[in-house]
């Protein structure tokens, strides 16, 4: 009975698999574009109310096992997803529609994406394609001339030299005036992010307090948002592979010294009668600047591959960079890689980390001397005649004749210093779908950085001769820390009524250590501070700060017509007092799109939006301005003792910065492309470091005082002007208007430092200083403005000391901006850059030593520019005052005569590129080909007679406007090769 029961069972089960078994069937086939029929790689097919799926293969091609009342789920990115019903079919060839909503234009925005024709703050997105045109190794040069209200302005041409970076005017005395950096959703700082421009896919400028104002108290000086690269869903795999050669030429600019012959009629005709001054002068003419300076070859690198499914997204990248200066031992290699990785584990949970690092090594080895390369004469040799070095220190007589007794390639032969550094940023991202409409992420970021420099001064060289040599070594190293975590919310009510929201809690902190160690009388050549005898110094240093932070935001659109915006964030911040720990900043904002109402019916306008918006941000101090400090590196009866430094100011608080913004925006005919923005904004509680008396013991205090204001106007433009199947010729320009004022200051009282002076009603970066007349016709003498302070009434002198100072114009341009063209024939591309700047006053600081009327006799001097010219006889009506041995009393001291017209007109980039044709490509096996010609900064028109008209000694109270021998810009042409695999 029991065999019997286990047949029957047996046979049931049998019977039950065959059936099962026979219910299952194989179907498959091609998902494709509904529109034009190409195939959808990495498309996902499930089974409906199953884990059961595959995705398409590159041919968009699939096969599944389903049952026969199963009904497939097909989803691409982008597209409408589609259900089918698989019963009575083997074979099931689907098309998929876009979905227009994604298809909409989005921009990055603070923590996010927004719809750009729903945006209501002062938002400039800038893509890849129109970054990537010059050869340098940092994202701010890029920037130069491409967007309204920006100003970018090098430091120096120094390879891997950092830019200054300014929008919408200057606004803090003491704290930072450079904007933030946000990569990848995580806050950076206020300095160059040092990406690979290579990684990047796009760059949003957050310009209006609306926009920034998520950022709080580091919004105040507008926001740099970076999103670097990933794979695009729908493309096969690809590997690019990017190589650029440059050669870079020293670029003086208008600057010129004097050669041997022109500095011998210099002399002569200011009377010298040194008995040195002979005509044997003339058989001596070497030009120090010409062997200083070479052509410096650069070297840029980047192999690249992405990767997007419906699963992973994903990039890996890695790059080398190297540039040789154009002043001789200058040299920067970096080295970068980044892996971008966002992967869907399941329908809710996608993890997204990340990896980046960037080393770089920057050598001075044995480097020139640009100081010297223009002080010192032509009539001294550094070489004797069989090629060794002269000791300018050890001649004797007449054998050398420059004042400093300085030949900087007897110490090169072996003094040298370099410098190495280490960053690495570490992320790991999350985000889980709650429910369908609310979405929680969490960002997570780790960033090491370590520095090292290290300089050695030889026991035989000039300046290692009173210590018998020394070696100094300063490291460096800091960890910074951030996480975020965000709450979004998103639904669309009855299709016409949408509602965005976020909520987020924000940490971040910083540990930073330095020290330094110097020993003397040393081995020569020695690397370790151990072959030094006499330990010379031992310093350190270090910091710590936190802040943590909420933020909330939401936004509303009623069927992208009417849309509203509003945010509030609470920051505090390790660097106030408990009490005054904590500042809100907030911003509303509204926007019209009065294209879509029905009365309007202007068939040329196809966009057309108002915007408004106000908001409040913040600046905040580095260091610990609400503390009382010592300096404990004393010692009394051999005791530590401690020195007062710095007195607190406990209610100290954040500058506070709230701002206006109206702006509109218009498309004409589909092609031409107009914004128009004015803003208004106003910085109070501006921090100070104010000097104390000596009685008080202290060096000073920090205090919030004073309110500065901008307000401008930005346009820009661009214009599809042809476009053909085969000719195209594209422009886009832009430019920007800004007026700085203080406004308020403590009692009104002024404060002056260096050559400027911070006034009411003036602007910020007002000259401060004697004015300078010219020349008295009938004697040749420098005269002087004296203005009486009683009356007002002006006369002259020419007596520097009892000359009236006063203010002198402004560092601040009056206008800014750039324009660029792109015209394109079939494979081949044009594309131009430039950018200008207009009313700006910049200091000649180098004229003081180069246009000296004989007070530097033993230095080089300066070639006069065309339309100058100096004084000889009595009625001469001349620019300079006929030079004489020791100049005259105060000619060459800071005034207005070394003040100069800073205004310039630079094109910063030509760019011819061919892009090789299909049918070569599928030959050899390539994507993509492209061949670029390209030449960076070629050509500057100016009036300014220094160097550089753009390079700025920094962006601070007293940097902007003043400029001296700087290692100018050079002038760059390279080779490029793009290829897709």
């Amino acid at each position: 009975m029991k065999n019997r029961i286990k047949t029957m069972l047996f046979v049931l089960l049998i019977g039950f698999t065959y059936t099962m078994y026979a219910q299952e069937k194989q179907v498959s086939g091609t998902i494709t574009d509904a529109n034009d029929g190409v195939p959808l790689p990495g498309a996902s097919v499930s089974v409906k109310g199953t884990s059961k799926g595959v995705s398409s293969d590159f041919d968009g091609n699939f096969t599944l096992s389903v049952g026969e009342n199963d009904i497939l789920v097909v989803s691409y990115v982008g597209y409408v997803s589609e259900e089918f019903p698989v019963a009575g079919k083997e074979t099931i060839n689907i098309q998929l529609k876009l979905d227009q909503s994604a298809l909409e234009e989005v921009v990055v925005v603070a923590y996010g994406t927004q719809k750009k024709e729903t945006v209501t703050s002062s938002v400039v997105e800038v893509k890849s394609d129109k970054l990537t045109d010059v050869t340098v190794p940092d994202v701010v040069t890029m920037l130069q001339g491409k967007v309204s209200g920006v100003q970018v302005l090098p430091s120096g041409g120094s390879p891997g030299s950092s830019p200054n970076i300014i929008i919408r005017g200057r606004s803090s005395i003491n704290s930072t005036n450079s904007p933030l950096w946000v990569v990848d959703g995580v806050i950076i700082g206020n300095s160059d992010p040092k990406i690979n421009p290579r990684d990047i896919e796009g760059m949003s400028i957050l310009k209006d307090a609306s926009a920034t104002a998520l950022y709080g108290n580091r919004g105040a000086n507008g926001v740099i948002l970076i999103t670097t690269r990933r794979g695009e869903i729908g493309k096969k795999p690809q590997m690019t592979v990017y190589l650029k050669s440059a050669v870079n030429q020293f670029n003086p600019g208008n600057f010129e010294i004097m050669n041997s012959k022109q500095l011998y009629d210099y002399h002569e005709s200011l009377g010298n009668t040194n008995e040195w001054f002979n005509e044997s002068l003339l058989e001596r003419d070497f030009d120090w600047l010409d062997a200083t300076t070479q052509d410096g070859f650069v070297k840029d690198a980047t192999v690249s591959f992405t990767s997007a499914t419906e699963t992973h997204n994903m990039l890996i990248s890695g790059g080398y960079y190297s540039e040789q200066g154009t002043v001789i031992g200058s040299r920067l290699d970096r080295y970068t890689y980044r892996t971008n990785l966002d992967y869907n584990i399941s329908e809710k949970l996608t993890i997204k980390p990340k990896l980046y690092f960037v080393f770089d090594r920057r050598e001075n080895s044995r480097g020139g001397d640009l100081y010297s390369a223009y002080t010192n004469m032509p009539w001294d040799n550094p070489f004797n005649e069989d090629g060794s070095v002269v000791n300018a220190r050890e001649s004797l007589g007449d054998d050398w004749l420059g004042r400093d007794k300085s030949n900087y390639f007897y110490d090169r032969q072996w003094n040298y210093s370099d410098s190495r550094s280490f960053d690495l940023f570490a992320s790991f991202d999350a985000e889980y779908k709650l429910f369908k409409n609310l979405t929680f992420i969490s960002t997570n970021n780790f960033r090491w950085g370590n520095g090292e420099s290290f300089n050695y001064t030889d026991p035989r060289s000039n300046s290692g001769k009173s210590v018998n040599g020394s070696m100094q070594n300063n490291t460096f190293r800091g960890l910074y820390r951030f996480t975020n975590q965000m709450l979004k919310y998103s639904k669309t009510f009855n299709e016409d009524h949408t509602v965005n929201a976020l909520a987020a809690y924000e940490y971040n902190d910083t540990n930073t250590r330095s020290v330094t160690a110097r020993s003397e009388n040393i081995v020569v050549n020695g690397q370790v501070q151990d072959v030094g005898l006499k330990p010379a110094a031992a310093q350190g240093g270090g910091s710590e700060t936190a802040q943590q932070s909420v933020l909330v935001a939401a936004d509303y659109d009623y069927k992208s017509k009417y849309f509203a915006k509003a945010s509030l964030r609470v920051d505090g911040a390790s660097a106030f007092a408990p009490d005054y720990r904590y500042g809100e900043f907030y911003s509303v904002a509204a926007g019209w799109n009065i294209h879509k109402e029905n009365f309007f019916n202007i068939e040329d306008i196809n966009v057309l939006k108002l915007r408004a918006s106000y908001g409040a941000v913040g600046n905040q101090p580095g260091g610990f301005g609400y503390l009382t400090d010592y300096d404990v590196k004393f010692q009394y009866a051999g005791l530590i003792a401690a020195k007062p430094n710095q007195l607190g100011t406990p209610d100290l608080s954040w500058e506070k910065g709230v701002e206006s913004n109206f702006g509109l925006d218009i498309t004409f005919f589909d092609a031409i492309d107009l914004t128009v923005d004015y803003y208004n904004k106003e910085n109070s509680g501006l921090l100070f470091f104010r000097r104390l008396t000596d009685i008080t013991g202290y060096n000073g205090r920090y205090q919030n005082i004073g309110s500065v204001t901008n307000k401008g106007v930005e346009v820009a433009i661009a214009a599809d002007i042809v476009k053909t199947q085969d000719f195209g010729i594209a422009a886009a320009a832009n430019i920007s208007f800004n007026k700085n004022n203080v406004k308020e200051l403590p009692d009104g009282t002024d404060i002056i430092g260096g050559s400027f002076i911070i006034r009411e009603g003036e602007e910020f970066g007002t000259f401060y200083m004697r004015k300078w007349l010219g020349v008295n016709p009938a004697d040749g003498a420098p005269v002087y403005e004296v203005i009486n302070p009683d009356t007002g009434e002006s006369s002259t002198t020419s007596n520097y000391n009892s000359a009236t100072l006063q203010t002198a114009g402004s560092a601040n341009p009056d206008y800014t901006g750039g324009f660029g063209t792109l015209i394109w024939y079939k494979n081949f591309a044009l594309t131009t850059n430039w950018a200008f700047s207009y009313g700006a006053e910049l200091y000649n600081a180098s004229r003081n030593l180069f246009d000296s009327d004989g007070y530097y006799l033993q230095y080089n001097q300066m070639v006069l520019p065309d339309g100058w010219s100096r004084w000889e006889r009595p009625g001469d009506v001349a620019t300079h005052p006929k030079p004489q041995p020791g100049g005259y009393a105060g000619s060459n001291q800071t005034s207005t005569r070394y003040l100069e017209d800073g205004s310039y007109l630079r094109l910063t980039n030509v760019t011819l590129s061919y892009d090789l044709p299909k049918s070569i490509m599928d030959k050899v096996g390539l994507s993509s080909a492209n061949i670029t010609l390209s030449g960076d900064n070629l050509v500057t028109f100016t009036k300014f007679t220094g160097v550089d008209p753009t390079l700025s000694n920094g962006i601070g109270r007293n940097d902007l406007g003043y400029t001296s021998i700087g290692y100018p810009v050079p002038r760059r042409f390279s080779l490029g090769l793009n290829l897709g695999f």
